[in-house]
């Protein structure tokens, strides 16, 4: 059959295209027809909640604490079509304000919520269980990257690609916790020989001893690697000028959150006094933090983290919320494994205003349980292609776990 372009547009407007294609060709295919179909019968018949704890090589020390154990929560939720999507959570009460525990109680009565629901109207799944984000953000984010997972896999698609993203790879950095400036040299030289180029350093217990630090570090490494720090709240707005005035010195990318979280003002006056850049990260949690940052010009970057956001629907808005007002963003973590690591890197994948990346959480546990998900090499980050999240847990550590 023979189509002239006059006879393509006014089909093409009529809307009749594909009846005048033979079968083979048409737009709306069997196969097409057919996924869509299966896709609106998916719900969702259970979700399996495990708790799981995982020792770190050594303990892991910021101004608001130490952590011995990443301890959180996974989740599993199962279709009837045996689609299954999975999760984490690793909350950080400092931070977070949930635990293991709270968790778990919040993922119970999720449960019953969303048994019977469609898995992929992740829109309506966050109406049922929003509520929960205030008092448990991490869980909601394990059961939103769950979802996530679903749809990935109901697509086959890999979730970065399906957001129309086309980042594969990207550098992370790698952290040092607070210890004596002796230490944390060791600890700087042991990821330079593992290849990372990129160095977060935490501070904020005292600013000469947190200068006394960077010098070490400076004086072992050289100035041709890049440096970042984190104050985690820990000083007043004159500790946190006086400081950054005088790490200047040490070509610092930008410091993150220098005082208390709730100081919005505090956080701007460093901001205009700082000759290093601003991060906000215990400041920013959700959308409506990003735009009460950005009307405060309280900061120069953001730190979106999914455990605070409550997952990669709310990571996402930040994100452009974000490049709206041209800031530019890092993705960070708790300490969580490669499964939510690998989350939170899709979100990276898919968004070109997220430029830095702070996505090291498993590299102080002491055994990785996850199969397959993002791979990192020498600082390097590369995504999975396989559709979903591109990632699993060992079936043998799986099958360890206390099921709730």
């Amino acid at each position: 059959m023979t189509i002239t372009r006059k006879t393509f547009l006014k089909m093409l407007g009529a809307g009749a295209l594909s009846a005048h294609l033979p079968a083979g060709r048409a737009l709306a295919s069997s196969k097409m027809e057919t996924a869509k179909a299966d896709a609106k019968r998916l719900k969702i018949q259970d979700v399996e909640i495990y708790y799981f704890d995982i020792p770190l090589k050594e303990p892991f020390t910021i101004t608001l604490g130490t952590v011995t154990t990443s301890s959180g929560v996974l989740i599993r939720v199962v279709t009837d079509a045996g689609i299954i999507g999975i999760g984490e959570s690793s909350p950080f009460q400092p931070v977070t304000g949930d635990t293991q525990e709270t968790n778990v109680v919040a993922a119970r009565a999720i449960r019953e919520m969303l048994k019977g629901k469609d898995p992929l109207a992740i829109e309506s799944a966050h109406r049922l269980f929003g509520g929960f984000l205030h008092s448990n953000p991490a869980l909601v984010a394990a059961l939103d990257m769950a979802l996530y997972d679903i749809l990935g896999k109901a697509a086959g698609l890999p979730i970065f690609r399906l957001l129309g993203g086309d980042k594969t790879t990207f550098e992370t950095d790698v952290t040092t916790g607070i210890d004596t400036p002796e230490n944390m040299v060791k600890s700087v030289q042991t990821r330079l020989a593992a290849g990372f180029k990129t160095f977060k350093i935490k501070v904020g217990l005292d600013p000469d001893t947190d200068v006394a630090r960077l010098q070490a570090i400076r004086d072992a490494i050289g100035y041709g690697y890049a440096i970042r720090i984190d104050a985690n709240q820990g000083w007043t707005v004159a500790q946190a000028i006086t400081a950054l005035r005088t790490m200047e010195k040490f070509k610092i990318q930008f410091c993150e959150q220098p005082g208390l979280y709730s100081d919005i003002a505090g956080m701007k006056q460093v901001r205009d006094e700082s000759p290093i850049g601003i991060m906000a990260d215990e400041s920013l949690f959700s959308p409506t933090d990003a735009l009460k940052l950005i009307n405060a010009a309280a900061c120069d970057y953001f730190n979106i983290k999914l455990m605070k956001a409550g997952g990669m629907t709310n990571g996402l808005r930040i994100a452009l919320i974000a490049e709206a007002a041209n800031i530019r963003c890092m993705l960070g973590c708790m300490i969580e494994t490669r499964l939510g690591l690998t989350a939170a890197a899709h979100v990276h994948g898919a968004c070109q205003n997220i430029v830095f990346a702070d996505l090291d959480g498993y590299f102080s546990h002491t055994f990785d349980p996850i199969v397959d998900g993002m791979a990192v090499k020498d600082g390097m980050i590369t995504l999975p292609e396989k559709p979903g999240l591109g990632v699993d847990v060992d079936p043998a550590f799986l099958k360890k776990l206390k099921r709730v």
